[in-house]
């Protein structure tokens, strides 16, 4: 698994889950628990992870769709 997005905004998260099931490409999200020792103020982002063989189409997706990855790439 790599990582192709981080974010504290659980749209943008939803958003990019969404897009890239439109292109048949899975992704987890981890992270998605934090909120318990954050006390669900927002303050740890969400990674969203992909399949290394899906990385390259699914960075092209998030670039097509002006979705900000948080992550150097």
């Amino acid at each position: 698994m790599k990582e192709l997005l981080r974010s504290t905004d659980p749209t943008v998260l939803a958003f990019a889950s969404a897009l890239l099931q439109g292109e048949d490409i899975d992704c987890f999200q981890m992270d998605v628990n934090m909120s318990i020792l954050e006390g669900g103020i927002g303050i740890f982002p969400r990674r969203l992870m992909v399949r290394e063989g899906d990385y390259t189409l699914a960075l092209r997706a998030m670039q097509d769709n002006e979705i900000p990855l948080g992550t150097e790439t």
